[in-house]
């Protein structure tokens, strides 16, 4: 009898102990996954006005403005990164990114190209 309570608390241990680190594990991997994700998605978007520019699609003024939006959010996912990025935080770069692509849209579309402006 004695053999069956030690290795049901054993088994009990074990179970409780597996869901622990395996949280841990969730709340770290996908903060490094998505670090590098929105950084990706940093750098994409710094080629896009970089061709735009270069294209003249938008001025060296709009450029500039986009440029400034997107150290920005640079500057956050620096912040964000030094305990790990949680969910929220990652909603916080995910819309501040989706500002900045609608900004370059509407840049390209307006049709106000001046050059030096």
């Amino acid at each position: 009898m004695r053999k069956i309570v030690i290795s049901a608390l054993i088994a009990g241990a074990a179970v409780v102990a597996t869901p622990a680190s395996a949280q841990s594990w969730f709340n770290q991997r996908p903060a490094a996954a998505s670090h590098r994700s929105i950084q990706a998605e940093i750098n994409q978007l710094s080629n896009q006005i970089g061709q735009a520019e270069r294209r003249r699609a938008i001025s060296n003024r709009e450029a500039r403005s986009l440029r400034q939006q997107l150290i920005a959010v640079q500057r956050d996912l620096a912040r964000f990164s030094r305990n790990g990025i949680d969910r929220r935080e990652a909603a916080t770069l995910d819309r501040q990114l989706d500002q900045v692509r609608r900004n370059l849209r509407t840049e390209r579309r307006d049709d106000n190209r001046h050059r030096g402006r």
